[in-house]
Order: structure tokens, then sequence, then C-alpha cells
């Protein structure tokens, strides 16, 4: 009797813990690790074994694009295609001796997923595969990727090249933030002309289905290899929220990508205050009022009944002279009565002293 009633409670332990890890009571993938996250404010909504380091493939491309592109921000240079650069595996099928930008090279990794188009740039610009590994690793280190080691550009395999769902919910955060990389990544197909030869263009497709399948997809990247499975970190936005979904090593990639999307859009939402001027009155000034700008702002909540409301502290009147961009006041943003963000008010305009006398009527008129 106590070994049958032991063995009740255990089950009844772990079926606790089956539906408490990653929600599972809610929503379910079929990766072996996943993670959803809000990248407006970090806030996870989703999680499957998200700390569990594993093989990410292709994945990998993230960093290296990151990389890439930043330097092609300061130096857009031509590189020259190698043999030592050549790589088996997926490829936007470079020829050795064949020149094209770096940004170019970010379209061969982030579209059809070149390994050739890594590699290039890692030995252009680290001079090594080992050096560039370097880079990599002290950027993950930087953006709080605590469970991750680079070894290679491309994302082939090897026993130290690893990371996990969460680390690279990060990394596509951080890549986010850089305009050219959402352009890019973002575009179903994109065409590349070469330096050398002239004559040269090539159009590639983006390995992303989601971009196509899913309307409020606006970034992501594809991963595969035997030992690995199939891996994607993509990126959707809806109604001002941006979510990040990765899966590793999951077999219905794009459809668990979508239901974790619809499940995350319908928990969190966005309340938005838009840019606007206001006008405050002038006490000796050549004009009786003087402009002042509140800069737009928007807030992540987790319901709909959250509502957040604004105080605007501005005193009644201004004594001239004012000069534009000093402070002029406080907003207060409120969500149940807490004040949870606050912003300056400054001037728009630059108001001088009146210097002929007003009569006193004028005078009290300038008060109100």
């Amino acid at each position: 009797m106590k070994k049958f009633v032991a063995v009740i409670f255990s089950c009844i332990f772990l079926f606790a813990i089956s539906v408490t890890d990653g929600f599972a009571g809610e929503l379910s993938t079929s990766a072996q690790a996943s993670v959803l996250i809000c990248a407006d404010n970090g806030k996870v909504l989703y999680s499957h074994n998200m700390n569990t380091r594993l093989k990410m493939a292709s994945t990998t491309k993230l960093m290296t694009s990151l990389l890439t592109l930043e330097s092609a921000k300061k130096d857009n240079r031509v590189v020259t295609f190698k043999e030592n650069m050549i790589e088996k595996g997926s490829s936007m099928y470079l020829k050795v001796g064949e020149k094209l930008r770096l940004e170019d090279l970010c379209v061969g990794m982030l579209l059809p997923s070149g390994n050739d188009a890594s590699t290039c740039s890692a030995v252009s610009l680290a001079g090594s595969k080992e050096n560039f590994a370097k880079l990599m690793n002290s950027r993950a280190e930087k953006i709080g990727m605590k469970n991750t080691n680079f070894v290679t550009p491309s994302g082939l395999d090897d026993k130290n090249h690893y990371s996990t769902a969460y680390d690279m919910a990060l990394l596509m955060k951080e890549c986010l933030k850089n305009k050219k990389f959402c352009e890019i990544s973002g575009s179903v197909s994109r065409t590349v002309s070469f330096v050398s030869p002239k004559d040269k263009a090539v159009t590639y497709q983006n390995h992303n289905r989601l971009l196509s399948s899913y309307e409020y997809c606006i970034s992501g990247k594809t991963g595969y290899t035997q030992s690995a499975g199939r891996c994607l970190v993509t990126a959707s936005r809806k109604n001002g929220v941006t979510l990040i979904a990765v899966t590793l090593n999951d077999r219905n990639d794009w459809e668990d990508h979508t239901s974790l999307y619809e499940y995350g859009f319908s928990k969190v939402h966005s309340q938005a205050f838009s840019k606007k001027t206001i006008t405050q009155s002038v006490v000796g000034g050549e004009k009786d009022f003087v402009k002042l700008n509140i800069e737009g702002k928007s807030f992540i909540t987790n319901s709909k009944k959250d509502k957040i409301t604004l105080k605007i502290l501005v005193d009644p009147f201004a004594y001239a002279p004012i000069n534009k961009g000093d402070r002029a006041g406080l907003v207060l943003y409120c969500k149940n009565g807490r004040v949870i963000d606050k912003s300056t008010i400054y001037y728009d305009e630059n108001i001088e002293y009146k210097t002929t006398q007003s009569g006193f009527w004028e005078f009290i008129k300038g008060l109100f």
C-alpha cells in the first residue's frame, strides 16, 4: 500500500513539473529547447530547456553577420574569395578570385546560409577563423550570452561550438538594433552585384520561409546539420510589440514558431503615446506663448487592463528670455497610480525678452 501511494505521489510530482516547465499547460513545441521573449522588455513568455547547451548550426551566422555589418559600416571594403575560404555545406557559390563587398557577404550568410560567405568574412576581417572566433566570443560576453562558445563562423559542427535557446534570443535582440541587418534578413530575396567579375549578379532566396507564411515575421535565420537538427531563430512584430522565438533541434520549427507568436501576441500588448507639442504662456517676451516638445513613448504591458496615464508637470507661465532646448517641465507615466517612467519636456523655440515697456493690463494678460 505504501509503495502504491509513493508511486501516485511521484506521478503527481512529475505531472506538476511537466505542466510548469515552459508553460506546457498552454503551449508546447517539438523542440529539444525553445524560448519566446519580448524584445522590448526582455521578458521570457515561454521556455523549455532554454539554458541547455546545444548545437545551433547556421543560426551561428547571426553573430558572424552582425560583426561583419558593423565592420562594413566603417569600411565596406572589397574582399577576394580565396582557396582557404572554401567550405563544405550550404553556399552562396563563390569562386576563387571573385570579389565582392563585406555587406554583400552578409546577403550570402543570411539568405542562402553560405558557409563560404561566413568563412570569407571571418578570414578577411580577422586573418583566420580562430581569431574571428575570439571576436565572436568577446561580443557574446558583452551581450550576456553566458552559455555560448563559438568556434566556427558558419556553424559547422564542433564539440566546443554550442549555445542555448535563450542566448540565441539575446543575440537576435542585439541584431535587431542594426538597421542593415534588419533590412537584409527581412528580405525574401536580394541581388548581389559582384565587383569582379563586373557582369556577375546573383539573386539569392531567403531560406526563412516564415517571412512568407507568417505576415508579422520581420527577420530570422535558419540552421541545420545532421547532429544539430533543425534550428531556427526568428523575430516578429505586431501592434508595436516585437517578439523573438528560438527553437533548437525542432522537426516542426515553422509551425512551432507560428504557434509561439500567436501565443505571445495574445499575452503582450503595447500602449503608445505619440510625440506632441504644447504651449506655455510667456511673461515679458516678444511672443505670448512658447512651444514645448513632449517626445513619443511606448510601453509594453501584460494585460489590456493595464492602462498607462500621463501627467504633464509644467508651470502656468515662464519668464523671457527662453532658450530652445532648455528644460521646461516633466512628464510622469503612471500605472495603477504608481509612476513607472518619466521624461523631460524641453522648449522648442527661442523667445527673446521684450524691450518695449508693456502696460499694466498687458502684463496681467501675460500672466494668464
